[in-house]
């Protein structure tokens, strides 16, 4: 068979193929080789080199000749051809562009830190990345193609999720996980698992993990380092250690249900005990928190804050009692944040999110004034006024077992609600005005105010994150609002609240968004059933399925009057 057969197979089987003299001059090209070098012009004559140099070059490793955006061609084995003119040779290539843009994505996932391992519709290794091979230290080579269930043993009872998500096709994200490798090595690592789907079918799964190990060690130096700053602030005044910024003059509000919290607050500040503030993200309950701070008899102690969720439960507690040294690996002899608060004031964010194995441990310092360090034997004394900050009803939280019921009755004996924003929307054009003013000194701008179609903009939207969306609103607003312009108007609002505002038709009230529809359909739920009971709210929140503690808290909530309640009833 001639060579010029050969490339017209070649062609048919969707390789290119040229015909190049020894200075690498296009003699002839097949088919394929015209459309894949874009030669429809025509070809001969040219120098190849010119055109994909890379094609000119014989290597063992893969050498892409981008020819064009988001096109590449690779050289193939040549096939043996007896009758090649004298003084040429023949470089097959086919299009590449899958190959290219799969190696470059390997080189992304091996540069990225967090691990990534890639299973087929099967559970069995694709692809381990370069983060997956030094945290498990496995052989690559050894593990592809082999069954999840035969490189991985789970230790705390849980299942691999990547068979779990093949069988459901669904996510499972944010799961801390405990194995074993097939190599012996024991592995602590928070991982979220997606299925792959192509067109209805299920082509993988992928594991996104992330070193716990790794992160419980650098949460550890970072606690140690803050633990040695704190310890230099002990006993010295608020503005030299950690302040409290906010006042109660720092709170914007006009409406009456906020005039109510702040009131409430200013009152319970002159005393010493435990408040617990609720109240949705965004609320501002640290505000309020440092507020009552600042205006009660401890002012001129220390407030120290500490975020439940951010700090693993094996380093919360010595943050919290503090260490002796030799607790633990790498431990030394440090206070915590209660010696550290003494004479002062400690807020414990995010209450719900603590272990109910360590809010056990509080509940000692909370009756005695007492505690141990992690690792020490000594007891101290504590003179600390708790705050706690929570953002779901604390009757949920202790329904849902994130907050022990006896610990809720020690740090709850003043119980705050600060309203969302959906529910103060009166306070909306104080807030807007008073964020402008902040960043027209930050972002050395000059703008007035918002339009009356951007409030109506706002005064349309339900505003799930609270007072911290709409500042991030008008931060957004005023960071790409062109420098002539003094006066904010909707076409510079973020793009969700603009798409969200523009659902409800104008003149329509905020009462019929649908999570106020669900608040109206429970508020009339539970009236029928107090009336039904003659106001006995036992017999009530046992016809609804709900405690009693629970039904008192949404009677509080919806502020239904008993009495009013029951005398509807009787006309």
């Amino acid at each position: 068979m001639d060579y010029q057969a050969i490339m017209d197979i070649l062609s048919q089987c969707g390789l290119g193929a040229v015909l190049l003299s020894d200075l690498d001059q296009i003699l002839r090209a097949n088919e394929t080789g015209i459309h894949l070098l874009h030669g429809e012009g025509g070809l001969t004559g040219k120098l190849m080199d010119e055109i994909a140099p890379q094609l000119c070059q014989e290597s063992e490793e893969p050498l892409y000749a981008n020819i064009a955006f988001g096109e590449y061609l690779l050289r193939c084995p040549t096939p043996q051809v007896d009758d090649l003119p004298e003084r040429t040779h023949l470089v097959v290539f086919r299009n590449a562009a899958c190959d290219a843009c799969h190696d470059m994505l390997i080189s992304i996932m091996n540069q990225i830190n967090e691990a990534v391992a890639l299973f087929d519709a099967n559970g069995r290794a694709y692809l381990l990345n370069d983060a997956v091979v030094k945290m498990e230290s496995v052989v690559t080579k050894d593990v592809l193609g082999e069954p999840v269930q035969d490189i991985y043993e789970m230790q705390d009872g849980t299942k691999l999720t990547v068979p779990e998500v093949l069988r459901t096709k669904r996510p499972l994200l944010n799961n801390r996980q405990y194995y074993t490798t097939r190599y012996g090595k024991n592995i602590d690592v928070m991982s979220s698992t997606y299925p792959i789907t192509q067109n209805g079918q299920l082509l993988g799964a992928f594991t996104v993990m992330e070193d716990w190990h790794m992160v419980d060690e650098l949460h550890r130096q970072i606690i140690e380092l803050q633990g040695k700053l704190l310890e230099k602030s002990v006993g010295q005044k608020k503005n030299n250690a950690l302040p409290a910024k906010y006042s109660f003059k720092d709170i914007c509000y006009t409406s009456t249900c906020m005039q109510k919290a702040v009131e409430q607050c200013r009152r319970v500040a002159k005393g010493d005990s435990s408040v617990m503030i609720y109240g949705e993200t965004g609320t501002g309950k640290e505000l309020f928190a440092q507020s009552i701070h600042n205006a009660s008899r401890r002012a001129d102690g220390p407030f120290l804050a500490i975020n439940c969720a951010a700090i693993p439960e094996n380093l919360l507690e010595g943050l919290l009692f503090g260490t002796e040294r030799g607790a633990y690996t790498g431990a030394e002899r440090r206070a915590g944040l209660f010696e550290q608060a003494n004479s002062g004031t400690l807020l414990l964010d995010e209450l719900n999110s603590m272990n109910p194995n360590l809010q056990s441990k509080l509940l000692r310092v909370l009756q005695d004034g007492t505690f141990r360090r992690v690792g020490g034997s000594a007891e101290i004394q504590a003179d600390v006024r708790i705050l706690s900050n929570i953002n779901i009803p604390p009757y949920q939280a202790i329904e849902e077992n994130k907050l022990r019921r006896d610990l809720f009755y020690r740090l709850g004996v003043v119980n705050i609600s600060i309203p969302p924003l959906r529910e103060r929307k009166e306070d909306i054009p104080l807030l807007a005005k008073t964020f402008i003013i902040q960043y027209n000194k930050r972002l050395v701008k000059n703008v007035k105010d918002i339009s009356r179609e951007t409030l109506e903009r706002f005064q349309n939207y339900d505003w799930p994150g609270n007072v911290r969306e709409l500042q991030h609103a008008i931060e957004h607003a005023m960071n790409v609002l062109p420098d002539t312009m003094s006066v904010i108007t909707p076409e510079y609002l973020p793009e969700l609240i603009l798409s969200e505002s523009e659902k409800r038709p104008e003149g329509m009230p905020l009462r019929h968004s649908l999570s106020n529809v669900i608040q109206d359909m429970e508020y009339h739920t539970i009236c029928q059933a107090l009336r039904a009971s003659g106001g006995n709210i036992s017999a009530a929140a046992r016809s609804l399925h709900m405690s009693r503690q629970n039904l008192q808290y949404r009677i509080k909530r919806y502020q239904i009057d008993l009495k009013k309640l029951l005398g509807e009833a009787e006309l």
